[in-house]
């Protein structure tokens, strides 16, 4: 459960770190962010660096009409000694059905695997038992990693996908909520009958979320991918979108075997991605997942659209699928994100996905003998947050420590207990980031927040 306070006013202090652009880092050292908790709805109303004094009459003074007891102050000596709060990140791909198979992927490529363990597991999620059990180990840890917006993938079911957007509401993680659409090329026993009953669920799904009121939650439409979706429900997939004004998400391009499996079940069509485009599905709201294999047109018309990508290396490395050539995409001008994409991606952390970013540019830079391909840490932590957020379009809502944003954030301690990190006297601030991007993982992040209110993780809890 998310930790309720009574307070108007939070006043962090400490050290903030943050990528707002590509490669520009801020790194601002005893400073202090003021954030409005009720009366300003979580954003950040003031920052500042460089702050010797009383932190309490420091508050006091920025609203001398709150009372001692509106007043919340959090000082980094009370979370970590050498620590640093860093915004919180946002995978941008995962199946939330999925996790129960994080690792189990056997020989298999992106096809076989679909049949041989996805489509069982996810079939199972109409029994709302089995959805609660998922959904909720899923949900906190991921958060423990330090993720504090997720653009979810579900199931065909829709009373699940309620539960999803429910639980995300109770531990406090801003979310996407997509019930999948799949009404062709699907077994028998998981698929929908007919483009007007995944339009109708979508429908309901979307006016549900909508009754909750609550700006932490969206829902997203999400057709699979185009070979599970007859051209009907393409289409109305993408009016249903416009109608609402909706971000979309879905598959593209990820394995070579599947572009060649659409190109056959849309003849009239010049590619993959034009299967999207032409049904409406490509706006400035679309996340496409992986995106590995596209041509120079198919680029170009991303780009012309606006519409973002999410890169998941993790899984493209474990399914054999391929290497994404981001530095070619960003020199295009299209925003990426990272994407954990449970669970062909086996692990939950946006921090181990931005290892393997990291890893994959030098991979492809050596195949290709070009090191202007290679992404740097810097380049890596922007995709694990700020370019997180334009992908799903809340780039003025998160994503950086600036006024009038949601304070989303994580607080990372790189000599918490049991720490894979060895720290030394002498290392710079850039250095021990490093080290983080590198050795960190969940016991370093040491409690999250979203909206300015934390999410529960202090202690840890058994997950």
């Amino acid at each position: 459960m998310i930790t309720q306070f009574s307070h108007k006013l939070t006043l962090f202090y400490g050290t903030f770190i943050d990528i707002p652009n590509l490669n520009s880092q801020n790194c601002r050292i005893r400073s202090y962010c003021v954030v409005g908790v009720s009366r300003h709805n979580g954003t950040i109303v003031f920052i500042e660096e460089n702050f010797h004094g009383d932190l309490v009459k420091l508050a006091q003074s920025w609203d001398p009409i709150l009372t001692a007891n509106e007043i919340n102050i959090i000082n980094h000596t009370e979370l970590g000694q050498d620590g640093f709060f860093f915004p919180g990140f946002i995978d941008t791909h995962i199946h939330a059905s999925q996790y129960p198979n994080s690792g189990l992927f056997g020989k298999t490529t992106l096809l076989d695997w679909l049949n041989e363990y996805t489509f069982p597991l996810e079939s199972k999620l109409f029994d709302l038992n089995i959805a609660n059990q998922i959904y909720n180990k899923i949900i906190k840890r991921t958060l423990s990693y330090g993720t504090t917006t997720a653009a979810y993938y579900t199931t065909i079911h829709l009373e699940s996908s309620k539960l999803m957007a429910r639980l995300c509401l109770k531990y406090n993680q801003r979310a996407y909520i997509g019930k999948i659409c799949m009404n062709q090329n699907s077994p028998s026993y998981y698929i929908e009958s007919s483009a007007r009953e995944s339009i109708d669920t979508t429908t309901q799904l979307i006016d549900y979320i909508k009754e909750l009121n609550d700006s932490r939650i969206s829902p997203v439409i999400t057709p699979r991918f185009a070979p599970s979706c007859d051209e009907t429900l393409l289409s109305q997939l993408g009016q249903l979108a416009k109608q609402n004004n909706l971000p979309i998400q879905t598959h593209l391009s990820e394995n070579v075997n599947e572009i060649e499996w659409v190109e056959q079940l849309f003849p009239k069509n010049s590619n993959y991605t034009d299967v999207y485009d032409k049904n409406g599905l490509l706006t400035q709201k679309t996340i496409l997942a992986h995106c590995i294999h596209l041509n120079e047109d198919e680029l170009n018309v991303i780009r012309n659209q606006k519409s973002g990508i999410s890169h998941c290396p993790i899984s493209n490395s474990c399914l054999g699928s391929g290497e994404c050539p981001t530095r070619k995409i960003l020199n295009k001008g299209i925003d990426i994100g990272l994407g954990t994409d449970i669970s062909a991606g086996y692990s939950p952390s946006i921090l181990e996905v931005a290892r393997h970013a990291h890893m994959v540019s030098r991979h492809l830079s050596k195949h290709e003998n070009n090191d202007s391909l290679k992404l740097s840490i810097v380049e890596c932590l922007y995709l694990a947050t700020m370019g997180g957020a334009h992908v799903m379009g809340l780039q003025d809502t998160i994503g950086s420590f600036d006024v009038n944003k949601q304070f989303d954030s994580q607080f990372i301690d790189l000599t918490a207990r049991n720490s894979p990190i060895d720290l030394f006297p002498w290392e710079k601030q850039t250095e021990k980031l490093e080290k983080w991007f590198f050795n960190g993982d969940d016991r370093n992040v040491i409690t999250v927040w979203v909206g300015g209110v934390e999410s529960g993780l202090k202690s840890k809890p058994h997950l």
